[in-house]
């Protein structure tokens, strides 16, 4: 099984709860709105990282860094963007995705501040639509979280949002997969 750990909108801080919450990772996603080259380093300290710009980044992060990012992890396909509207793919395809791509299985956006996981027939043609919310900056109400996603051979077992004091306020799947 592999953990995927999901982060946004850090605009400079990684708080140290946020580090800790995400130690436990095998792959972390960043979903832009990074703030400082550090942050990224800092993560890479835990796991590998994939990371995207958000409308406060600037291309300083080097190549590996850019508006779309589409990792496959343990056999899940991901599209990450910052912005919602990037990751929703009509029968025409997005600006990311042309008609013809491979589909994502989950799509992971940031920007909003507030955490939110999509799925059903809202957001085929993909599984999930996944927002963590922000580490430093929530809005909405809500408070500081990541979100962490159990894959294994493909699958989705679980997808959750978890506040940075480890508790879960949202979670799709219960160990079986999550289709």
């Amino acid at each position: 099984m592999t953990l995927v750990g999901v982060l946004s909108d850090t605009h400079g801080t990684l708080p140290l709860r946020a580090y800790e919450a995400l130690a436990d990772c095998d792959y972390i996603i960043h979903a832009g709105d990074i703030g400082d080259r550090s942050i990224l380093a800092e993560l890479g300290t835990l796991a590998p990282v994939a990371a995207v710009l958000g409308n406060n980044d600037f291309p300083e992060y080097g190549k590996d860094v850019s508006r779309f990012a589409r990792p496959v992890i343990d056999g899940v396909r991901f599209l990450v963007a910052h912005y919602p509207r990037d990751v929703r793919i009509s029968m025409f395809g997005n600006s990311a995705v042309a008609p013809g791509d491979p589909i994502p299985d989950i799509c992971v956006h940031g920007h909003t501040h507030v955490p939110e996981i999509k799925f059903g027939a809202e957001v085929r043609p993909v599984k999930f639509i996944v927002c963590p919310g922000s580490v430093s900056r929530p809005r909405g109400g809500s408070v500081p979280s990541v979100a962490k996603i159990d894959i294994d051979d493909g699958r989705i077992l679980q997808v959750r949002i978890e506040t940075l004091d480890g508790k879960p306020t949202l979670s799709v799947g219960r160990g079986r997969a999550a289709e």
